[in-house]
């Protein structure tokens, strides 16, 4: 019983310590939140010090519950609010002919600090009508719902439009597209919300605003400068943010503090939150927005008591202060490296909820160097222009390819960064797996799945028997190359262009399956992007002439390098060689020209062709050379190309089979 009290009571003090630990979000003495919504400054309600102006007021009904809130100005009710500079609110249904319900009122923000968002999605939903989200002179923005057959009951239909979970979300039909409803998005914030409904053949219309198919309607809501002045610039900071509509002024607290930057952010103190690096020598000191890492006193007083053990002692007390000084000197030497190369973007990104994120692993440089026994040069398994590759075996027994990169520009952390989190998201088979990184060394070190039987460079160009490649092979890698770039340019969750495959970059597992790797100069582009523009990187022979000229990157220029593959496996030649005459001469060229001259058997592997059916080779040349064709807009997509190769594959198979019967 005593037990269980002493229990309780260090329970009650836990919670009290969490209160008050918790960072303020309102002002002294202003409720800060209604229901389960908080209230952060400048919002606020009650007294007019608890908030900026008028049109940040929040009424809060609690004669229901959970109590509501609303926007007092604006009689809109508020679903989520936070310091991002965003809200979500209830939008109003505009209505007409609809029998037992009254249209919602327009909107209108004129002069107030808020905003429709972009991103929202105007709805209207009726039979045989137009809704009008704008009516202009110049400007005619809307949609139209057309019903086929007989008019529906849009009374009985609702629910399927329009489902209230729980008064703060409505669930849109995936479909509404414009039979029986329809759907445009925003083409730029606004400020008043008043479509009107142009009648058909009658019936009930309506027309609403929801954010992303799923949520409340969002708005977004700008600070004056009277407000930005009041922020504390040592401990915050503000910004302008161009949107669609205005300069959004956005305030947020510095890296190292916590809180609502309108009313004053405070210190993290990062010893008792364990946010340091601070290792066993040393001991971690707050200070304000930061920390520092000293000696350790305990350390200090061991040193100063072994001096007195005499003179013996003395040189093994100075080589025991060397080595902590050494220490102290790696410890932040570590602490500067993993800052400079992007190590705090990276773990915000981690700690950000996102699973598929967290599944990157950010090694220890103590770990890697274990690994590659301090990177000896027994353990390198090659060189490039992105850097060197050695074998490593970790802890738990896995055998890694560690790469070594280049300095890393500072100017380009952030997507150094984005580019590690983007590649440890991509799960292909053909595809090698980035596992992780350490970023405590003067260069980033990037940890990938080890891929033990070489490239496929060695075994096209290598003309012993044993390293030769038997056609099957040829097309199956070929297939599975082709699906890994597909996958890249399409499937994953962002579009990626490679922008080096050759054979060297294509590696052959135990079992001889094919893994695209090297992706040091991969980029990832936006859904709607269609080119990249950067200088020109590449490797001669499979360089795409059309980005050579233009300097714009697009997924044709795979294709183009992917051609090239294709010519390597059906030559054996490399793809810069040497003719009969000495001439130094492009593989893909020649191949062109042997091709229009009807002469490709003058090209194809002689190790091959005895073995293949010819008119699988014709059909994969042909291939090749669409993907050869110097404008890339004419060239098939990898998509195409993987379905055609799978195609060749797929008759191969049939037809060993039926050689075999």
């Amino acid at each position: 019983m005593e037990a269980a009290s002493v229990c309780l009571i260090s329970a009650l003090l836990l919670s009290v310590q969490l209160v008050i630990a918790k960072a303020a979000i309102a002002k002294p003495n202003c409720t800060d939140h209604c229901g389960n919504i908080d209230i952060p400054y400048p919002f606020g309600m009650g007294s007019k010090e608890c908030y900026f102006d008028e049109w940040f007021e929040i009424e809060c009904n609690t004669s229901v519950h959970p109590p509501r809130a609303f926007l007092s100005r604006l009689k809109l009710e508020l679903i989520d609010l936070s310091l991002g500079h965003v809200v979500s609110v209830k939008s109003p249904i505009i209505s007409s002919n609809c029998s037992g319900r009254e249209s919602d009122e327009p909107i209108d923000l004129t002069k107030s600090p808020f905003y429709i968002s972009k991103g929202n999605s105007f709805i209207a939903a009726g039979c045989n009508s137009r809704a009008l989200l704008m009516d202009e002179p110049l400007l005619s923005v809307g949609c139209e719902s057309r019903c086929h057959g007989k008019d529906i009951d849009l009374q009985e239909m609702l629910p399927e439009i329009i489902t209230t979970n729980d008064v703060v979300q409505y669930n849109i039909r995936s479909d509404c597209n414009g039979t029986d409803c329809c759907k445009i998005q925003l083409p730029s914030a606004i400020q008043v919300f008043n479509p009107s409904l142009v009648q058909g053949t009658g019936g009930c219309k309506l027309a609403f605003l929801v954010y992303e198919d799923s949520f409340p309607m969002q708005l977004d809501w700008n600070i004056n400068s009277t407000l930005m002045k009041a922020v504390d610039r040592e401990t915050a900071e503000c910004s302008k943010w161009k949107t669609g509509y205005d300069p959004k002024l956005i305030c947020d607290c510095k890296i190292g503090y916590e809180g609502n930057p309108y009313i004053g952010c405070t210190d993290i103190n990062e010893c008792e939150s364990n946010y340091h690096y601070c290792q066993k020598l040393t001991k971690c000191v707050n200070t304000r927005g930061s920390y520092k890492c000293v000696p350790d006193p305990k350390w200090v007083v061991i040193i100063v008591i072994s001096g007195f053990v005499g003179v013996l002692a003395i040189p093994y007390a100075c080589w025991r202060l060397y080595k902590l000084i050494k220490k102290i000197r790696s410890i932040l030497l570590q602490r500067k490296f993993f800052k400079r190369n992007g190590g705090l973007l990276l773990k915000q990104k981690l700690t950000s909820g996102n699973s598929s994120v967290q599944q990157t692993k950010i090694f220890s440089s103590k770990e890697l160097e274990k690994a590659t026994d301090h990177f000896s040069e027994n353990r390198i398994l090659g060189q490039g222009g992105q850097g060197t590759v050695y074998k490593g075996m970790l802890t738990d027994g896995r055998i890694v390819a560690i790469k070594r990169s280049k300095l890393l520009d500072e100017g380009k952390v952030q997507e150094f960064i984005n580019e590690v989190v983007i590649l440890s998201q991509i799960n292909h088979r053909n595809v090698v797996k980035l596992l992780g990184c350490c970023l405590e060394t003067k260069v980033p070190l990037l940890v990938y799945e080890f891929i033990p039987n070489g490239s496929l460079y060695h075994y096209l160009h290598d003309q012993s028997e044993e390293a030769s490649l038997p056609w099957e092979m040829r097309v199956r890698i070929a297939t599975e190359v082709a699906g890994a770039l597909a996958y890249l340019h399409s499937a994953a969750s962002i579009p990626i262009y490679h922008r080096d495959i050759k054979s060297t970059n294509i590696l052959l597992d135990e079992k001889n399956i094919a893994k695209v790797s090297d992706f040091g100069t991969s980029r990832s582009i936006a859904i709607d992007q269609t080119h990249l523009t950067t200088r020109v990187q590449g490797t001669f022979g499979y360089l795409d002439p059309e980005y050579f000229q233009t300097s714009q990157f697009t997924d044709k220029s795979d294709v183009y390098s992917f051609g090239v593959v294709l010519v390597e496996l059906l030559s054996g030649k490399k793809p810069i060689f040497s003719s009969s005459s000495q001439e130094i001469m492009s593989l893909a060229s020649y191949f062109i020209l042997l091709m229009e001259e009807n002469k490709l058997f003058d090209i194809i592997d002689p190790r091959i062709v005895e073995h293949c059916c010819k008119e699988e080779i014709i059909e994969v040349a042909n291939l090749a050379k669409r993907c050869l064709i110097s404008n890339g807009k004419k060239r098939p997509t990898m998509n195409e190309i993987a379905m055609e190769l799978k195609g060749i594959q797929a008759s191969e198979i049939k037809l060993n089979i039926s050689l075999k019967l």
